[in-house]
């Protein structure tokens, strides 16, 4: 049987180390790159074709969860799981609308992890014990309602969002995202219209709101 092929993301090279120095020591995966942001996970993800992806919730430029939902569009057939410090159930509903298959808390052990890495490499969705189960009961039921404000907007708008809510310029965000100012600013434009706001403090507020991004940025 073929190693589990496996990306690490996460934005502290200790906790990559971490991870890293577990699954050498367990014969059925194998850690075929390493990233320090969402980004750079994507690109990564042509070049070494992981079967699974263990993605930091809290990384700059492109956090997990919009990570999450990129990986999930552009890589179907690859599994994401998101790391978290945070068993709050807004995090976890919104790794799940992403398309990760499991969330797993930054405390968990070993065995733990191992745990997830396996189950949903067998089809199934993880969450670490701790997330109590009416986050999935409430997740179940949330399917099909109506779209929060920042469901409606579309993953490149929910990028440019964060970076904009980050202290970006368009020009900056256009060369991070490879994509042209003009473009950029047409989405920084359709965003604003769609969430009626219309100042870079209201974005900010907006996105420390929604989760998109945190005080610590």
């Amino acid at each position: 049987m073929k190693p589990i092929r496996i990306l690490i993301a996460d934005d502290h090279a200790l906790v990559r180390d971490g991870i890293r120095a577990m699954m050498d020591k367990t014969e059925d995966i194998d850690v075929v790159a390493e990233a320090s942001d969402g980004l750079e996970a994507i690109e990564k993800i042509s070049k070494h074709k992981p079967n699974l992806v263990l993605l930091d919730i809290g990384m700059k430029s492109l956090n997990g969860l919009d990570a999450a939902a990129r990986i999930t569009r552009e890589f179907p057939s690859i599994h994401v799981v998101i790391l978290s410090m945070h068993a709050n159930e807004e995090y976890v509903l919104r790794a799940l609308r992403a398309g990760a298959v499991g969330y797993l808390l930054k405390d968990s052990k070993k065995q733990e992890l191992l745990m997830a890495i396996h189950s949903v490499m067998q089809g199934k969705t993880y969450l670490s014990p701790q997330v109590s189960r009416h986050v999935i009961d409430n997740y179940v039921r949330s399917v099909g309602a109506e779209k929060s404000p920042l469901e409606q907007l579309t993953p490149r708008q929910q990028e440019i969002l964060k970076l904009v809510s980050e202290g970006r310029s368009n020009k900056e965000i256009a060369q991070l995202l490879n994509v042209s100012v003009k473009t950029v600013d047409t989405h920084r434009t359709q965003l604003m219209q769609r969430l009626n706001i219309h100042d870079v403090a209201g974005l900010v507020r907006f996105a420390i709101k929604a989760g998109l991004i945190s005080l610590d940025n």
